[in-house]
């Protein structure tokens, strides 16, 4: 499956559908008066719009990588993604202004059963479009897709809030939509700015997907020279470019050119099976055959993982001759100040073996 060409097919069916769907409400909101229907009809025409900055966005993000961008272009998804969140938000802003208007100067709009049947209908079907996108865009990690797909199932509450008005005004007279264009709005502005925040969470940056992480580990973690893989750091340069590195513990007697080799087909392994390009794969080593250090790194590891908001203790490697020690430990982010914490457990354990020179790593806790 070509996953830029599936979104391009995916948003001209729904340029498709939005303009039939505006034109219908257009010359239905005319004939009856209503201005619910006819905003709606002009919600069809965002959604129109949504579509084609998917697709525009989609085109941009495909082009090849360049000198300038390494890495390609697939961030753009992300901008067109936040463009379209401005959009629903936009229109929530323009549907309350004029609700208001109308509240202030009321019309009295003149339903047909031949609206009602229409617009029903429009309920529904922008309730399965919006559905399909957001089906879509899981399926094929496209964010524009999830962001249209949600504008849709929020224009069919529009739609819906609409009929209810319309049934309303027809069996008690009383004229409602004015008001519940005030309540579909402000759901409207709400959903545009959680659309912005979650896009501008992804350009940011966010924590990599725990499944994702855990498929790495797994990978890293199968080969036997590994004991263990910590520290993996993903970088996100568009929905399916993945780029990171990540921390392995290996035995301190491991010759170089076996080093080598081993980053090299966990490299190639994490690539083939995760789709993850990983561009550095750095080294904790391991002491071999000294059961008595087994028997310190214990005691450390109690007295470390004995603090509260430290996640993980790893990278243990120790000299007893030089009196060197070194690890690293993960001071989650729930403390309150991490690094009093980080001095407090360095602390600790200078006075539990002071004759050593101590090298404690400060990890933060950047995968699962």
């Amino acid at each position: 499956m070509n996953r830029n060409s599936e979104i391009v097919k995916t948003s001209l069916a729904g340029i498709g559908v939005n303009v039939l769907l505006a034109a219908f409400k257009f010359v239905i909101g005319l004939i009856s008066n209503s201005i619910a229907i006819t905003l709606d009809a002009v919600n069809n025409l965002s959604d129109a719009l949504s579509s084609v900055i998917t697709i525009i966005g989609t085109k941009l993000a495909s082009k090849k990588p360049d000198r300038k961008h390494p890495f390609g272009h697939g961030r753009v998804e992300y901008l067109s993604a936040a463009i379209i969140a401005v959009i629903v938000l936009y229109a929530g802003v323009t549907a309350l202004t004029e609700s208001v208007k109308k509240i202030i100067t009321p019309e009295t709009p003149d339903y047909s059963t031949i609206t009602l049947i229409i617009v029903a209908v429009a309920v529904a079907v922008k309730f399965l479009l919006g559905t399909w996108f957001i089906s879509k865009g899981k399926k094929i990690a496209s964010d524009s897709l999830i962001m249209s797909g949600k504008d849709a199932r929020l224009d069919s509450l529009v739609s819906l809030a609409t009929l209810i008005a319309a049934i309303v005004f027809t069996v008690c007279g009383f004229g409602i939509e004015a008001y519940l264009g005030v309540l579909i709005s402000v759901l409207m502005i709400r959903s545009g700015i959680d659309m912005f925040r979650e896009t501008l969470s992804h350009i940011l940056g966010e924590r990599p997907d725990r499944k994702m992480a855990l498929a790495v580990k797994e990978v890293v973690n199968s080969f036997p020279e590994v004991s263990g893989a910590y520290d993996l750091v993903l970088h996100n340069y568009g929905p399916d470019i993945l780029t990171g590195s990540v921390h392995i513990e290996v035995p301190d007697d491991m010759k170089m050119n076996d080093l080598d080799r081993l980053e090299r087909e966990i490299a190639d392994a994490v690539y083939k099976k995760c789709n993850v390009l990983l561009t550095g794969i750095s080294i904790y080593s391991k002491n071999t055959g000294d059961n008595e250090l087994g028997a310190m790194l214990n005691n450390i590891r109690r007295v470390v993982m004995s603090h509260e908001n430290i996640i993980q203790m790893h990278g243990f490697y120790a000299n007893p001759e030089k009196k060197e020690m070194r690890f690293d430990i993960v001071v989650g982010f729930e403390a309150g100040d991490r690094q009093e914490l980080y001095d407090h457990v360095v602390n600790d354990i200078k006075e539990l073996y002071p004759e050593y020179d101590l090298r404690v790593g400060f990890d933060a806790d950047l995968s699962d």
